[in-house]
């Protein structure tokens, strides 16, 4: 529960007082600008927490017999860490590809609010999160893994945009 929440606490703090200039800017038309990233960001919280719904509703299955190790989902494989096309996980669809139409600071409270909501529901809730499976694959701590994860990985995208030689001030 610490990274999810030191995870979020950063994406607070690496997108405070940003002007929109510097939400918007683009080091070049193939990259993503910050608010970008924070609407992908956002938009994969959904989506994560929406499957999370589903295997609660669904039930645990305690004797599941494809257990995956939490490695799997911590990022220490190094090809885990190769940059990502978002559109290898959603293909043929592209709604996890952000429009950049909405405001960063939009983005920013509806990703803040989602993730609020999850560390809330894993301090009160009392089931053995490992024995609720999300589509027969990774389970609910799991999928929490994958979270803090992927905001950490586009944390170190965000800072990148940040230090391009044009970023405005």
């Amino acid at each position: 529960m610490q990274n999810l929440t030191n995870s979020i606490e950063e994406l607070q703090k690496e997108t405070k007082n940003l002007s929109t200039k510097q939400w918007d800017f683009k080091a070049n038309a193939d990259r993503w600008s910050i608010n970008q990233i924070v609407e992908h960001l956002a938009i994969w919280e959904l989506l994560f927490i929406h499957e999370i719904s589903v295997s609660l509703r669904v039930g645990p299955i305690p004797n599941f017999p494809k257990q995956l190790p939490d490695s799997l989902f911590l990022n220490q494989d190094p090809e885990s860490l190769k940059p990502k096309n978002a559109l290898d996980y959603t293909k043929p669809f592209s709604y996890t590809i952000p429009s950049g139409e909405n405001d960063g600071e939009y983005n920013l409270n509806w990703i803040t609010n989602m993730r609020e909501e999850s560390i809330e529901f894993l301090k009160n809730d009392t089931r053995d999160l490992r024995a609720h499976y999300i589509n027969f694959g990774p389970n609910i701590h799991q999928n929490f893994l994958m979270i803090f994860t992927h905001t950490f990985r586009h944390l170190k995208q965000i800072k990148r945009v940040k230090e391009h030689p044009d970023y405005p001030e």
